[in-house]
């Protein structure tokens, strides 16, 4: 029978006793969905280093890997093929959006968003640094080491380095939130000519997600594990903290109920939804955060809006308190909702230059994920599953 739902205007989470908080934190550990560094396995052994300052791009010294067959090294990429980020992997992968795997390139440990830029360049959040590849001739660029020290280079869900990235609309700077474990995050400024960071800014805790203002101005951080998103001034790197937390903070580090992914509206509003049931409208410029509800019931990561101002986000599955399924919600601008049932967790979601069909990756920060793409007719609703990648996570739809 389905659950008699309060409205999320006046829905409370439930007292939690200290033994309730306990076993929230201690199931938080095994499952290690959205619980910090500390619970999970292995990260005890983890150390920050110190912070590194090479202000140039290394080149990766292990050879590439093949390119796809009868193509050659320079092969030109074609437009609406997608790049996938191989998070289980070391590398970013090409996908045919029909087809499947047609290559990859090797870039850094574990490499977690992609941002693209007009001129066809790649930007690669990994643990080693930020990857640049060039996805027209399919051949890395080297690596952009990081400023700040993350420890030893790691894989999983809580290892160091980038996470969330974007490029300002100019293409000039990239933006890329950097995890320290057990500790803040930072965002880096880098010069996209020189390839150096050239700026560093302190934020909250795991910055999931990296957004960028439309007209440039602001940059926006979505920590996880602070429940709450960093404003930066693109002009000062002024840092401005807004809590974004619908439920609340109670359970801390073990709560699932955590910011993950946000989108910019075209009248600035940054929307993070939560749990399938409220969607966070932070308005970055009076600090307000209103909410609205939402109907999927499900664990919500991803999001991304298409041309006609559609969100689509990425519900992972029942975890927590949300019990409903894998499924990707198509929310419109006035509100309606429709939701896509997904086979399985999925992690993050792009769209097509056209805006009719949605490209879901598999490769989830938690166990369930699966080495591929869901593709999606977003006016049919239906559905294909696309092999390839190893467990991706960020992806982009090249030009």
């Amino acid at each position: 029978m389905p659950r008699t739902r309060p409205s999320p205007a006046v829905r409370k989470p439930a007292r939690r006793t200290s033994s309730h908080v306990a076993v929230t934190l201690l199931a938080a550990a095994l499952l290690g969905a959205c619980a910090t560094g500390p619970e999970a396995p292995g990260d005890s052994t983890r150390t920050t280093g110190a912070a590194r300052d090479r202000p140039t791009a290394t080149p990766d010294p292990r050879p590439p890997h093949p390119a796809p067959s009868g193509t050659g090294t320079d092969a030109v990429t074609p437009a609406g093929d997608l790049l996938v980020a191989d998070f289980g992997g070391d590398t970013v992968t090409f996908l045919d959006p029909v087809d499947g795997p047609t290559g990859s390139v090797r870039v850094g440990t574990a490499p977690y968003g992609i941002a693209l830029g007009d001129d066809g360049r790649a930007w690669v959040a990994t643990a080693e640094g930020v990857a640049v590849v060039d996805t027209r001739t399919r051949r890395s660029l080297g690596r952009v080491p990081y400023r700040t020290g993350t420890g030893p280079v790691t894989g999983g869900e809580y290892r160091g380095g980038g996470m969330g990235i974007a490029l300002a609309p100019d293409g000039e700077r990239l933006y890329v939130g950097v995890n320290v474990p057990d500790g803040p995050g930072v965002l880096e400024v880098v010069d996209t000519a020189k390839r150096e960071v050239t700026a560093t800014v302190p934020v909250g805790r795991r910055p999931f997600d990296v957004d960028v203002a439309r007209d440039g101005a602001e940059v926006y951080v979505t920590n996880h594990d602070s429940f709450d998103v960093t404003a930066v001034r693109a002009d000062t790197l002024a840092p401005r903290r807004f809590e974004v937390a619908p439920y609340g903070t109670e359970g801390g580090l073990g709560s699932w109920l955590k910011p993950h992914y946000a989108v910019v509206r075209a009248d600035g509003r940054l929307l993070l939804p939560f749990e399938g049931e409220r969607l966070a409208v932070l308005d970055p410029r009076t600090g307000r955060v209103t909410v609205e509800p939402m109907t999927a019931d499900t664990h919500q990561h991803g999001a991304a809006l298409t041309p006609d101002g559609t969100l689509l986000v990425v519900g992972t599955g029942p975890v927590g308190d949300a019990t409903g399924p894998p499924s990707l919600t198509v929310r419109a601008p006035d509100g309606t909702e429709r939701t896509v049932p997904l086979q399985g967790p999925h992690e993050d979601v792009a769209v097509s230059r056209d805006g009719r069909t949605a490209y879901v990756t598999g490769g989830f920060t938690r166990a369930g994920s699966w080495d591929g793409i869901t593709v999606v007719d977003l006016a049919r609703g239906t559905t294909r599953r696309l092999p390839g990648g190893d467990r991706p996570l960020g992806a982009v739809v090249l030009p």
